[in-house]
């Protein structure tokens, strides 16, 4: 799996693209992972939403992950679910979900990486890494320093969201993360697919640039 550059829909954020577009766009950019996210949505529409994003990925190999809602993403066949801290637990998920389903879960410190690893999630996302304004109550930004030590205490993939742009991913990469997730870097951008293309090269270039200096 993955995960590089891993993009979150927002229709608010975007303010003129759809949750279908954005993944469009996002994909043409070379997003790695959509993931559907409308916390406003009632479950017919976000149902709906979903097995249309559902076709789009389904067509380019692209990830598709429901935010939150596990009944959500079983009935439009989605890759995965990313559950926060308050969803349904990851080890309870598993015993629901088909095999190779995919589960993400939302951490805040070193002890609930390791519960999420322990109760078989696939990744771990850091939420959120920097400040940022794309998440209500999203809370301080948790920095680089719990990302690398979270990094040295899993085994399973690191993702890092929260304030995520050009001028800093690649400080994210060398801190230890194995892809990032966006929402305004990409969704809030004038161009989606174009704002995609910039941070999945530079996450490639980042990423070159750690495996060579390991190798010295």
């Amino acid at each position: 799996m993955n995960f590089d550059l891993y993009v979150i829909t927002d229709e608010t954020i975007s303010g003129v693209l759809s949750h279908a577009e954005i993944a469009r766009r996002a994909i043409d950019g070379g997003a790695d992972v959509i993931q559907l996210r409308d916390k406003a949505c009632g479950c017919r529409e976000l149902l709906r939403i979903g097995r249309v994003l559902r076709t789009i990925t389904m067509k380019t190999g692209t990830l598709f992950i429901i935010n939150d809602r596990l009944d959500i993403a079983l009935a439009c066949r989605a890759d995965g679910v990313h559950l926060g801290q308050d969803d349904i637990h990851a080890d309870v998920a598993r015993q629901i979900a088909p095999p190779g389903f995919i589960i993400g879960i939302s951490v805040g410190s070193v002890d609930e990486a390791l519960k999420a690893e322990q109760d078989g999630a696939d990744y771990i996302a850091i939420s959120p890494l920097f400040s940022t304004g794309s998440k209500n109550n999203a809370g301080p930004g948790l920095g680089l320093d719990l990302l690398r030590e979270i990094r040295m205490n899993v085994t399973i993939p690191v993702i890092a969201i929260g304030g995520i742009r050009p001028d800093n991913v690649g400080d994210v990469i060398a801190a230890g993360a194995d892809g990032v997730a966006v929402i305004s870097a990409v969704v809030g951008s004038r161009d989606t697919s174009a704002a995609a293309r910039e941070l999945r090269a530079l996450i490639s270039q980042s990423k070159e640039a750690k495996s060579k200096e390991a190798f010295r």
